[in-house]
């Protein structure tokens, strides 16, 4: 008895899609444990660790391009939701900066420059450098990685939950490795919470759009946040 062809070509569409959301899910996991082995336990310098997360992280995402023949992400906004993001961007970067003048006096923050320039070699005569990139190159590639990847292109091939919540528990889980060491335990997973919230958020501001752009920019100031901070315990400013 033979199948009917509308048969076949459902099954087909079907198995495409299981392949596709498989490559997402299993590289999404692969290289996220990969950068938190680099971050966590080789520790190579600032300028290594970000060439091997541009070939992890952009590999992935153009061999998944270049396999599957799919466009991955769009940069589109509208003007009055551009308006919004950016006000909502200067927001976060106040909250940050606010949130370190109200802790400063009940957290210890001087380490983290000891600890950044003994492992990855970040120091105050780099760090200006080293913000820039953190700033404007690394967060493009987070954003292109796990939004326009692991979260705007996966939600194609299964739930929009699942896809949401996986994007923003590997978010968290690569910044775990990267924030080993810095703070108390408590205070640590405190910060995988609001990573993983973090995450979330960043997911809700592209789901209308299907676009990476409402997302980058709050990521983005939140960096010029965390690098104005980073300014301050190096005695920059």
């Amino acid at each position: 008895r033979h199948s009917s062809p509308t048969l076949e070509v459902g099954v087909s569409c079907r198995l495409l899609m299981n392949q596709k959301r498989n490559q997402i899910l299993i590289s999404g996991v692969l290289c996220t444990l990969i950068m938190m082995f680099v971050d966590g336990f080789l520790k190579p310098p600032y300028m290594i660790k970000s060439l091997i997360k541009l070939i992890i992280f952009g590999g992935s995402v153009i061999f998944y391009r270049i396999r599957q023949k799919e466009t991955l992400l769009l940069f589109s906004i509208e003007k009055k939701s551009l308006i919004r993001i950016l006000l909502l961007s200067f927001g976060i970067y106040g909250i940050i900066i606010g949130a370190y003048r109200l802790t400063a006096n009940w957290i210890d923050y001087s380490h983290i420059t000891e600890t950044l320039t003994s492992t990855i070699a970040v120091k105050k005569e780099n760090f200006l450098y080293v913000s820039i990139y953190i700033s404007l190159i690394n967060s493009f590639l987070e954003e292109i990685f796990f939004r326009g990847y692991c979260y705007l292109t996966l939600r194609h091939h299964m739930s929009e939950k699942i896809s949401c919540f996986f994007s923003a528990g590997l978010f968290a889980l690569y910044h775990g490795g990267m924030l080993d060491g810095w703070f108390s335990i408590l205070i640590y997973l405190l910060m995988l919470g609001l990573l993983f919230l973090a995450g979330l958020f960043f997911n809700k501001l592209d789901q209308k759009s299907g676009s990476i752009l409402p997302s980058w920019l709050p990521h983005m100031f939140a960096n010029f946040g965390i690098n104005t901070i980073g300014f301050i315990l190096f005695k920059i400013i």
